[in-house]
């Protein structure tokens, strides 16, 4: 992907971080009161469900994980306007922010301390952040944390449908990245724990991390912003 693409490695980043999505959202709803920290359509519809008393819906916990996604977002939006010149460097910076958020909630997990609204609000905070960061950098068809769009694409912009079907592996691995994140994410909720899903996503973060620190300095064309 790298050879052939204007951006330089970071749709394989972004990739990362959309497995990491998965695998956040797998901790959340299987183990956070059917909420999503990262899918906020599915948010608003929990809300709503809620409000007409369905059984298993929390109206606070789906209003925590909206204000701290889009607060998220909002310093998201502040980093990207002081530092979305150097895309490397806007990814790097917004890593480091999300390691320490998913690190705080990995610990939170391990003391077992006001876990389920404490870990809504640090996970949702770090997928906001991440959002916003993809939605700044630009690159199509990955925003990281929703598949609305890149599926929608993958069907109307189909030969089948008179288009010109453009990234159709990227679209494909979106989803499968999507889909194994979560898969993976459950398999570890049941039968090793939440701490063992947020470490794994430590760890990705942290060589999204290392990634971009290498790219920190770089003068690569990809890492202009448009």
């Amino acid at each position: 992907m790298r050879s052939t693409s204007p951006d330089g490695p970071l749709p394989v980043l972004l990739l990362v971080l959309t497995g990491v999505t998965g695998l956040v959202d797998a901790v959340s709803y299987l183990k956070l009161g059917h909420v999503f920290v990262a899918n906020m359509t599915g948010n608003v519809v929990f809300l709503g469900f809620a409000v007409a008393d369905a059984a298993d819906f929390s109206i606070p916990a789906s209003l925590l994980a909206i204000a701290a996604f889009m607060a998220g977002a909002l310093v998201g939006g502040r980093i990207g306007s002081s530092a979305g010149h150097h895309r490397a460097r806007l990814l790097a910076i917004t890593t480091y922010l999300q390691i320490a958020l998913v690190g705080a909630a990995l610990v939170v997990s391990m003391v077992g301390a006001f876990v389920q609204y404490s870990l809504i609000a640090l996970l949702a905070l770090a997928m906001g952040l991440q959002n916003a960061t993809a939605r700044r950098l630009g690159v199509p068809d990955l925003t990281t944390t929703v598949l609305t769009m890149t599926l929608t694409g993958f069907a109307a912009d189909s030969t089948l449908a008179g288009g010109k079907n453009p990234h159709p592996g990227r679209r494909l691995l979106a989803t499968a990245t999507m889909f194994l994140g979560a898969a993976v994410g459950a398999f570890l909720v049941f039968h090793v724990g939440v701490t063992a899903v947020l470490g794994l996503a430590v760890a990705l973060l942290v060589l999204n991390g290392i990634a971009g620190y290498r790219h920190w300095s770089s003068s690569e064309a990809w890492t202009v912003a448009a």
